[in-house]
């Protein structure tokens, strides 16, 4: 399988570190068969070529009712209610080798519509206070990838994974009121987390299997706050609808070099006997089902935790990816069918990623 123009999903795999709970950006799948979209896959860009990536992903919450603000706060609980994160990203990829990958990610992060209940002794008693919006530059996350195992004649891949996050994002941003916002809704988090986890694909023609595990090491950052580790696993199953060309080896009455529109001609585009090479298909088409989920660990000031943070969220994702060439558009939208938080928190009511990727050598 030619991937001179690839699309990888893995490329994306750093786009899965994000600043809010179950937040999973994603990707672009490969041209020779199917791949996931905010699964991490095992495949790795070749040598010398790369990708970019410009990505929108827009998470809606079920917001807490004012009268549930009120009442934690007439019980001292800190608690907040937020309405959506909105986050543009840029990502680019290069393979080092082709089994080695690098990646880097930078997002532009707004969260809108954050509330708390504010408790009082006076005349008006306890009250809601809207607190604004925050947005800023996000964190850049670093991310390698190096594939171990990749057997051909089975299909079958598997990568290791390794990175950190630079605290390159807002610190500083205050509410209506001019008071600082929390850590939990700065843009950036003002720590070195460090990263690493596993990505497994198997491929059968046109289908593909993927799954990943991803744990992200939280280290205290602004406000002497750590914002919890994170453990995301996901799972997933790809389809070709469209463009699929099985590989062919070089003795094959045909032989397949991928979707290279406007090459030159090759020396073995023509062997003797075999007659002429098909044209790789100008456009594919892949469906995508996904579960991706996300654990997510107590904030902590210290020894002291939050309460009212963490929890756990799985989504079930179902995403389209058309490609031309080198560039490929996809979206995906992911609905939750668990979710169990911590004390009192907004939930996700759902997600939507879309973006547009280019590949280039």
């Amino acid at each position: 399988m030619s991937r001179r123009i690839a699309f990888t999903s893995s490329l994306f795999v750093l786009l899965s570190i994000s600043p809010a709970f179950a937040h999973h950006p994603g990707g672009a799948g490969n041209t020779g068969g199917a791949g996931p979209i905010n699964t991490i896959s095992a495949s790795t860009l070749d040598a010398g070529h790369g990708a970019v990536a410009f990505l929108y992903e827009y998470i809606k919450f079920g917001g807490i009712g004012n009268a549930d603000l009120i009442a934690a706060a007439g019980k001292h609980i800190h608690a907040h209610s937020i309405g959506t994160i909105q986050a543009p990203s840029v990502a680019v990829a290069y393979g080092i080798t082709d089994d080695l990958m690098v990646a880097a990610r930078l997002p532009w992060v707004r969260r809108t519509d954050i509330r708390e209940g504010h408790h009082s002794h006076g005349p008006g008693g306890d009250v809601v206070d809207f607190r604004g919006d925050t947005s800023g530059i996000g964190d850049l996350t670093l991310l390698g990838q190096w594939r171990f195992f990749n057997n051909r004649q089975s299909a079958t891949e598997a990568a290791f994974l390794f990175g950190i996050k630079a605290p390159t994002g807002a610190t500083n941003r205050n509410d209506v009121f001019g008071a600082l916002f929390e850590a939990e809704f700065q843009p950036g988090s003002g720590s070195w987390d460090p990263m690493f986890g596993v990505a497994l694909t198997q491929r059968f023609g046109a289908w593909s299997f993927d799954s990943s595990m991803l744990y992200i090491i939280a280290r205290r950052g602004t406000q002497d706050i750590n914002l919890g580790d994170r453990f995301q696993y996901n799972a997933a199953v790809s389809y070709r609808l469209f463009g699929y060309q099985a590989p062919v080896s070089l003795t094959s009455p045909v032989m397949s070099h991928g979707p290279v529109p406007h090459r030159h001609a090759h020396p073995l585009d023509k062997l003797p006997g075999k007659g002429p090479v098909p044209a790789a298909p100008q456009w594919i088409v892949d469906a995508i089902l996904e579960l991706n989920g996300e654990w997510h660990d107590y904030e902590r000031n210290g020894p002291t935790r939050d309460l009212n943070t963490g929890g756990n969220t799985l989504l079930f994702s179902p995403g389209l990816r058309v490609a031309r060439g080198p560039v490929a558009a996809f979206a995906s939208v992911g609905i939750p069918i668990f979710s169990r938080v911590n004390g009192i928190q907004s939930k996700t009511e759902y997600r939507v990623l879309t973006g547009l990727a280019y590949a280039f050598e």
